[in-house]
């Protein structure tokens, strides 16, 4: 089946409730888990599901991603039709980008109906989570559904964020609430709801035909929660397919971090004991593009100086505890936290230097940042507020300044 389907990943979002990290950058761009980016995960997902014809929909301050997928996810074989090809708007069908996720499809239309394909895995680029599409397409198939729809409980109270779906005993979808202000529970759970995943199988003819008829619908707002799988459940054969996780945790794992603190707290989840994630299941892996760096290195051992020590923390290579001390932090390559400096449930971006007598804690430090010496974030909030970006959670977020040119990743 996989050889009858074809991958659109999205990947143009703005990410404003990402800001200050997409303030450069595309959200699917974000550093994720010190040397991932966060499309890595989906795209690992594909990968791992031999799913090998994937087009990635661009479009916000795309050039760091667009790097970096031809840096590391060009090693598929074009000649056995294998790809991961950026398709950016190209005014194909107006004079308008990408006005949401069904009009990103339509405007892409031309490159999905020169692919031979049955099937169109419609996916988000900002989600973490390990899942096997294989299954869902094979089930998609068996059920003779138009279109699946990828869905997972959760919380009532987190469930106005996304579409609610109600389903009936034979996962056929028969109710769908987009973002309500009062979500349906689950039948079986008055605290729990069964929502969208943003992931979407459709037979591609009807796919085609649906999304035109959306393009000519003045009162739609061209989004598929919103405006086409509400439209396509009323006409029948829209199924839902539960969440199978490849994690292999007794609880599920599916993240949306679209927030700054969901997104700090979905790094967070790497560097327990017995990681929520798990990066090292080697049946499962995550890809990337890795430059070449050393291997990380911890120092001093002279009697008087204080040693360099990371614990319950992941430190990719290149980087450098000189002397301080790293506690439940994601330390990205070519890092360096000098003498004295403490470093505390933070995410550090590459190319970061932490100069001496420095703490900074529950922070997010962007790429390519001097911290002078006896910098303190995260103690003061306050005192933060006037020079970083703070949630409401008190993560701080440091970013550089506003700057001409790119820089290296």
């Amino acid at each position: 089946m996989v050889r009858d389907a074809i991958v659109c990943l999205l990947a143009g979002g703005a990410g404003e409730r990402l800001y200050p990290l997409t303030r450069d950058r595309a959200k699917p761009a974000v550093p994720f888990g010190g040397i991932y980016r966060i499309i890595d995960i989906t795209l690992s997902n594909c990968i791992n599901s031999d799913l090998r014809r994937i087009y990635v929909l661009t479009q916000y301050k795309a050039l760091s991603l667009n790097r970096h997928l031809r840096e590391g996810w060009s090693f598929l074989n074009s000649e056995l039709g294998e790809f991961v090809q950026v398709l950016p708007p190209m005014m194909r069908v107006g004079e308008h980008w990408y006005r949401a996720t069904a009009d990103a499809i339509y405007q892409n239309l031309y490159s999905i109906g020169s692919e031979n394909c049955k099937y169109v895995l419609v996916l988000s680029g900002d989600h973490v989570y390990k899942m096997n599409y294989q299954l869902m397409l094979r089930r998609h198939a068996d059920a003779g559904a138009q279109v699946t729809v990828g869905t997972i409980r959760v919380d009532r109270a987190q469930a106005s964020r996304f579409g609610v779906v109600e389903v009936d005993s034979q996962h056929r979808i028969v109710g769908w609430q987009e973002k309500p202000q009062d979500p349906k529970p689950a039948p079986d759970n008055p605290n729990q709801c069964e929502i969208s995943m943003g992931i979407y199988c459709f037979n591609r003819d009807l796919l085609i035909q649906a999304l035109m008829e959306d393009a000519q619908d003045p009162t739609s707002s061209h989004d598929f929660g919103k405006d086409v799988i509400p439209k396509l459940i009323d006409r029948g054969n829209v199924y839902a397919f539960e969440f199978v996780d490849e994690n292999k945790k007794e609880a599920l794992y599916w993240r949306d971090i679209g927030t700054l603190d969901a997104y700090y707290e979905a790094n967070m989840d790497l560097v327990s004991v017995n990681p929520v994630f798990n990066l090292y299941d080697r049946e499962w892996p995550i890809r990337t593009y890795q430059r070449q760096y050393p291997p990380a290195k911890f120092v001093f051992a002279q009697e008087g100086r204080r040693m360099g020590i990371a614990v319950d923390s992941t430190v990719a290579m290149g980087s450098i505890i000189s002397g301080g001390r790293v506690m439940n932090s994601v330390i990205s390559y070519d890092v360096r936290v000098n003498s004295y400096t403490e470093v505390e449930s933070s995410v550090i971006f590459p190319h970061v230097n932490i100069g001496r007598y420095s703490r900074i804690r529950r922070a997010i430090i962007d790429r390519h940042i001097h911290l002078p010496e006896h910098t303190e974030i995260g103690y003061n909030l306050e005192e933060d507020r006037k020079k970083y970006h703070v949630t409401e959670s008190g993560i701080v977020v440091v970013v550089p300044e506003n700057r001409m040119f790119e820089e290296p990743e």
